[in-house]
């Protein structure tokens, strides 16, 4: 059964950006919601992840339907996924250990030697071990995204939302972090639901992908970023890829 099936989904606000859209994702995997500005990426996944409600359509998570759950229906559900914004949204004056361990704190009832023991490990998982007292703005963009992954990862959620992980990164950081979603994925068997506009990031991750085009409001193209950059059916496709890789080139 799909972890996440969606069905036929109208998002927007006084009008539609995305139309009818439906796809699902698979237990474990990488999948990535990929295409240019403006096209809906941000607006689909804060509707897959409960902060909106769709104009029609339905969200179905693990089995449960999120798309008009009552409120203790969409606790449940919720519990089950992590989210890590584009910003990393970590609190300034709170350690990385204090940061990670707040999920624990506020939606858990474990002691705290086990909540401290939990924040470490995670942090450890990313490539954090060592930095337990550093507040973030004493680390950098890359290890700050490796923080909020670490949170993220905290409830060991069934799936991980990360909304263009590797945005301000130099190529060099950005590739690293990729490098260790696509590790934790193999190592973990969390699926990840990524979006991006980053074509580097798409093909290090090699995660299936759902193209969205802002002028068609919906799914333009499906496949491998292989596939993809081959495809020669859909002009703005071929385009997308075909500049990104020359800039991948430079």
């Amino acid at each position: 059964m799909a972890i996440i099936q969606v069905d036929n989904l109208t998002v927007g606000f006084d009008r539609p950006i995305l139309e009818n859209i439906s796809f699902s994702v698979e237990p474990g995997e990488i999948f990535i919601i990929l295409g240019g500005s403006g096209c809906g990426k941000s607006t689909l996944l804060r509707h897959l992840i409960g902060l909106q409600e769709p104009m029609s359509g339905s969200i179905t998570i693990d089995g449960q339907p999120l798309t008009g759950a009552d409120e203790s229906q969409r606790e449940t559900i919720l519990s089950q996924i992590g989210v890590a914004f584009q910003g990393g949204a970590l609190f300034g004056s709170m350690t990385l250990l204090e940061n990670v361990a707040l999920p624990l704190e506020e939606f858990s009832s474990l002691p705290k030697p086990a909540v401290r023991w939990i924040a470490e490990s995670k942090l450890r998982q990313v490539g954090l071990d060592g930095y337990q007292t550093h507040l973030p703005a004493q680390l950098s963009g890359g290890m700050q995204k490796r923080a909020a992954l670490a949170r993220a990862m905290a409830m060991d959620p069934k799936i991980l939302f990360l909304d263009e992980p590797s945005a301000g990164l130099d190529p060099i950081t950005a590739a690293q972090l990729d490098e260790l979603i696509v590790h934790l994925s193999k190592a973990l068997g969390i699926t990840f639901v990524i979006v991006t506009h980053e074509l580097a990031s798409v093909f290090t991750l090699n995660g299936r992908i759902i193209m969205l085009d802002k002028q068609a409001k919906g799914i333009i193209a499906q496949g491998s970023a292989e596939q993809l950059r081959s495809d020669r059916s859909n002009p703005a496709v071929w385009r997308f890829f075909n500049r990104s890789l020359e800039e991948l080139k430079k």
